[in-house]
C-alpha cells in the first residue's frame, strides 16, 4: 500500500494513483457493455472501509442507520442515507475539515463511478476482485447468503491489493455520477448485505433517485488534493 492518513473521525484514508483500467463487464448486464477503457488522470486518497455509524454521528450529531444494537455497532457501516444527506455530510466535513494531509491541500468528496471501480478492482480482471467464483465470495463479502439478514462491522472481510475492505456487498455506496446522464439519478456501486453475489461484481451497476433511502445503500469518502 501507499501513502495513508487518518481523519479525526476515525477514517483511513490511502493514496490511488493515476492508471488506466477495463471498466465494465462483457457478461452482465446491458448497462455494463461494451468494456471501455478508462483512464484515472488524477491520484486520490479513498477511504480503506466504508464510511462507519459512528463517523457518521461524529459529524451529524444523529444516526440513521438500522442495526444500532450491540457495543460493535458504531463500526458498522452507515446507511439509510439519501445522496443527499450524503452530499451534505461532505460539505460540513470540508467545513470542519480544512486540515493539511500529508503536506497537500485538498478537499473531501464522494468517488466517481469510474474511480470506485478502478479501486474495486485494484488492478484485477476478475468478477470480483480475488476471483471468478461465485462460492469464494464468502472469503471478501458479506452479502445474502452469509451476512444473517445484517449489517457487519466493515473490515473483517479480505480487504484486496489496494488494502481496501467491503467493495463488495455490506452496503452499496453512493458515487457522484449521474446514472445515464439522469441528474435525479446517481450510481451506487457494491451491493449489499441483501443483494445476491451477480449484484456485488466488481462490473455491476446500480442507481437510485437522489433522495432515495435504503436499508443497503452507504457511502466512502474520497479526499482530493487540489
Amino acid at each position: 500500500m501507499g501513502p495513508m492518513f487518518s481523519n479525526d473521525s476515525g477514517g483511513s484514508f490511502t493514496l490511488i494513483e493515476p492508471g488506466e483500467f477495463k471498466m465494465g463487464d462483457s457478461s452482465g448486464s446491458r448497462f455494463e457493455k461494451p468494456v471501455t477503457i478508462i483512464k484515472i488522470e488524477q491520484p486520490f486518497f479513498i477511504g480503506v472501509r466504508p464510511l462507519t455509524q459512528i463517523e457518521w454521528f461524529t459529524i451529524m450529531d444523529s444516526n440513521p442507520s438500522k442495526f444500532q444494537d450491540g457495543w460493535t455497532a458504531g463500526l458498522r457501516p452507515v446507511k439509510r442515507i439519501s445522496w443527499h444527506d450524503a452530499m451534505e455530510f461532505v460539505n460540513r466535513l470540508n467545513q470542519i475539515d480544512q486540515k493539511e494531509k500529508l503536506g497537500l491541500k485538498g478537499s473531501w468528496r464522494l468517488p466517481t463511478e469510474e474511480e470506485w471501480e478502478f479501486s474495486c478492482r485494484a488492478d484485477s480482471t476478475s468478477r470480483w476482485f480475488h476471483s471468478d467464483v461465485d462460492r469464494e465470495l464468502d472469503e471478501v463479502a458479506w452479502h445474502a447468503g452469509n451476512s444473517g439478514a445484517t449489517t457487519r462491522e466493515v473490515g473483517q472481510k479480505k480487504a484486496n491489493e489496494w488494502g481496501l475492505f467491503d467493495m463488495h456487498g455490506n452496503v452499496a455506496e453512493w458515487t457522484s455520477s449521474r446514472w445515464q446522464g439522469d441528474d435525479l439519478r446517481r450510481v451506487h456501486r457494491g451491493g449489499s448485505w441483501f443483494t445476491e453475489s451477480d449484484a456485488t461484481r466488481s462490473g455491476a451497476r446500480a442507481s437510485a433517485v437522489t433522495d432515495k433511502v435504503s436499508d443497503g445503500i452507504g457511502m466512502r469518502l474520497v479526499w482530493s488534493p487540489f
